[in-house]
């Protein structure tokens, strides 16, 4: 309500037929305006000072409530899991098994379907989860070691919905047929804003290019992309001894 009077007392002021109402707008936008002239090595003193403790509050608040927090909400976990950008977010029945070395954004989101018997997410070691992406547990998802998922990934194991709307306009839930598990094999990348939808495997070491959409099984140790994603080209592996694998 201030706010909105103030505004319209701003408009006033700016649209008056009067040069003197407009001469004073100017006046309190300079005002508004106003700045210190600092040195520069002032700036980057100021600039390293809020950084630092930037750095210091966001560490303790991670310590000492975000990863505890988090863990008070797991099944199992391991050592090493490093908590950035607070909690993230999980709902349904889920059950979470996160691996070692880990790395998760708080701007996450974590939900298990409420009509399964018991969903799982296992994540095993050295895994990547980067903000703002969105695992939905069906039944199974399984992430296996070294997995890198990008930022805004979308991995859905159940839809949530039925295909027909006038189920779907009742409030009806998904069918079964709507659910199954997704695997993602070792050495895995997803690119940033990728989609995976239920029933789907992608195998040992494929990248997945950013904005594709994976729809069925992929095979292993190749570069993929597209709606619906498909295989571009085999990835040289020089860990086995330079063959394609596909």
């Amino acid at each position: 309500m201030i706010a909105n009077r103030l505004n319209e007392v701003k408009i006033w002021l700016q649209c008056h037929p009067n040069p003197a109402y407009r001469t004073l707008f100017m006046t309190l936008k300079k005002i508004r305006m106003f700045e210190l002239p600092t040195p520069k090595f002032f700036n980057k003193a100021i600039y390293g000072l809020y950084k630092l403790t930037s750095s210091v509050w966001h560490s303790i608040i991670r310590v000492l409530f975000h990863t505890p927090a988090f863990k008070g909400r797991l099944n199992h976990y391991e050592r090493g899991l490093y908590l950035y950008g607070g909690i993230p977010f999980v709902s349904g029945p889920l059950e979470i098994n996160i691996g070692k070395n880990c790395r998760i954004s708080g701007q996450t989101t974590f939900s298990g379907r409420t009509l399964s018997e018991q969903p799982k997410l296992i994540v095993g070691n050295n895994v990547d989860i980067s903000w703002q992406t969105t695992i939905a547990v069906g039944r199974n998802v399984i992430i296996e070691d070294n997995v890198r998922i990008a930022g805004g990934a979308f991995i859905f194991g159940y839809s949530g919905h039925p295909l027909d709307a006038r189920r779907r306009a009742l409030g009806e839930p998904d069918d079964e047929s709507q659910v199954g598990d997704v695997i993602l094999k070792k050495d895995v990348w997803l690119g940033t804003n990728v989609t995976v939808r239920q029933g789907v495997t992608i195998g040992e070491g494929t990248v997945v290019a950013a904005g594709s959409v994976v729809v069925g099984d992929l095979p292993p140790y190749s570069i993929v992309a597209g709606n619906p994603a498909k295989v571009i080209r085999p990835i040289l592996s020089k860990q086995h001894g330079g063959v394609a694998h596909a």
